[in-house]
């Protein structure tokens, strides 16, 4: 938990030790059955993470970066990354299943049907769903705590990333059919730039590192680049860069079995000890500790 200009910034690693009632954690998804087990232990947070809000019963009240969003029953709320959430108030039975994850592994499944939908949630993220909708919705995060309450059935943590893979696709077409699709001849240009910024993140994660390499191919100067990442996510082109290359480290430590030497010539690391050094910044500890703490293979 880290306290920024007074509006204190919470990780995903923060929320298991604000709530003992969580479903599901791996240090990269988790899963809790009801947004009220979560205490309201801060008036204003910002998120480091994204986050997808199902209300089942009764409503919830919050301000969303200074906006105000009541749920009811089939209602959601994608709350992304960097946004700042106050004034939680849920009803007398309010019941709301909540899924996040880092959104580092968001690079991993980006697509542009995926972003344009997420550009527009930014701007109004409360969606209704339609019956069927929420229980499919539903039917996921049912089936991500039964393999958690079965750990026989459970065949690695590989498997819940391919889960909530599956499960962000389903939603994002259900989203969109209620949104509509933004025309892309609209779009500002600053909007396009990011778009295809972010696809080449995707495409990219375990190629360039640069940002002067990215800002070329797009014919634009860094520092402009860096500007229009900044508008549209608070973070600098060097970041998002950093967040995707992580992102890319992390499934290859975590879901693959090849070796530390095989993984950093895949991410075009010119050497291992640099390798190590890159993961041990970003990650806070060298390659083969991150697996074991973080439980490989399991």
């Amino acid at each position: 938990m880290k306290n920024n200009s007074k509006i204190t910034e919470i990780s995903l690693d923060d929320v298991p030790q604000m709530s003992t009632k969580a479903n599901y954690y791996d240090g990269e998804i988790f899963f809790a059955d009801n947004i009220s087990s979560i205490p309201q232990v801060l008036d204003k947070f910002k998120l480091r993470f994204i986050a997808f809000v199902f209300c089942t019963h009764g409503e919830v009240t919050l301000h969303l970066d200074s906006r105000e969003y009541t749920l009811h029953a089939r209602h959601a709320i994608i709350i992304d990354s960097a946004s700042v959430v106050s004034v939680v108030k849920p009803s007398p039975g309010c019941m709301c299943k909540v899924c996040a994850f880092n959104p580092e592994l968001g690079f991993n499944f980006m697509t542009k049907g995926i972003f344009e939908t997420m550009m527009q949630l930014h701007r109004n993220p409360l969606v209704k769903f339609t019956n069927d909708e929420i229980t499919l919705m539903l039917r996921y995060y049912e089936l991500a705590k039964f393999k958690m309450d079965n750990p026989s059935l459970n065949y690695g943590k590989g498997t819940m990333a391919q889960i909530l893979k599956v499960y962000v696709y389903d939603m994002v077409s259900c989203i969109t059919k209620h949104l509509g699709q933004d025309n892309n001849e609209m779009m500002r240009q600053g909007d396009k730039l990011y778009r295809r910024f972010i696809m080449l993140l995707s495409e990219n994660a375990n190629v360039k590192r640069s940002v002067n390499s990215f800002a070329t191919e797009l014919c634009v100067s860094p520092k402009y680049l860096t500007s229009v990442c900044r508008a549209h996510s608070g973070k600098t082109a060097g970041e998002l860069v950093a967040m995707s290359v992580v992102g890319r480290v992390k499934q290859l430590l975590l879901f693959s079995d090849k070796s530390i030497k095989e993984i950093a010539a895949e991410m075009q690391f010119s050497n291992l000890s640099f390798f190590g050094k890159y993961v041990k910044k970003h990650l806070g500890h060298s390659p083969n500790n991150y697996r074991r703490i973080n439980g490989y293979g399991r």
